[in-house]
């Protein structure tokens, strides 16, 4: 671990082949790496780069960053995140390890074959259509095309006039019927306060009221539903 290593990045295909380089000249064993001297190695090699270079080798720069972010887990007394970052940088040196010798292999099987490659043939290009369809076909595909266009026009002012047009009701005006409801009897049950044919609003505002007044301590809502008004608070 003590000689220097000197090389350059264009002769490897990118960080892990650099990586896996380090791990076989200093005859570490790639289940149990020395990590820290590994990153040490590395880092040192990618601050030496010329500024020139910086670009073309982002990679290896961005790899850099990763390894001394781990290396400053790696620390501290005792940390989770390093050994698992070991972890996966090991697996990935491992799988990068075993395409490397599965190309080899490939490599070998093709040195000698002879290779013979044309020219791509020129294609005319013909744009008639010959099928023949029945009419009725041609109808229904021409009506279901149609139905698609009216899909796609502008929503109307008719459609939205049930939005607009319906009634407003304030929170205020729920809360003062839910006490009055509460007082007289009328009402004992949460359910009782929401009705079908009230609309979206006073169901809205109703529920509103309901909130406000149990968080201001007026009313008191019981696991079976009933509703109790508790007097002597103030909202």
């Amino acid at each position: 671990m003590e000689q220097t290593i000197t090389f350059k990045l264009e002769d490897f295909e990118g960080p892990l082949d650099l990586l896996l380089y380090l791990v076989s000249k200093n005859k570490m064993n790639i289940y149990n790496i020395e990590i820290v001297a590994l990153i040490d190695q590395y880092v040192s090699m990618v601050n030496g780069l010329p500024v020139y270079q910086m670009e073309s080798a982002s990679e290896f720069i961005e790899m850099a960053a990763r390894l001394v972010q781990m290396k400053s887990y790696f620390l501290l007394p005792k940390s989770e995140e390093a050994e698992r970052m070991k972890e996966e940088l090991t697996g990935m040196l491992v799988e990068y390890s075993a395409c490397k010798e599965v190309a080899a292999q490939l490599r070998s099987m093709a040195e000698g074959v002879y290779t013979v490659v044309r020219e791509p043939a020129e294609v005319e290009l013909d744009t008639e259509y010959r099928l023949r369809h029945d009419v009725y076909l041609l109808e229904e595909a021409y009506n279901a095309l149609q139905g698609r266009s009216r899909q796609k026009q502008p929503p109307r002012q008719e459609q939205f006039e049930p939005l607009t047009t319906a009634p407003f009701v304030s929170v205020t005006s729920r809360i003062i019927h839910v006490l009055r409801g509460l007082m007289t009897g009328r009402v004992r049950r949460l359910r009782q306060l929401f009705v079908k044919e009230g609309g979206r609003s006073q169901t809205v505002a109703t529920f509103l009221a309901v909130l406000e007044l149990v968080r201001a301590g007026r009313i008191a809502i019981a696991d079976d539903e009933s509703l109790t008004v508790r007097t002597g608070r103030k909202m």
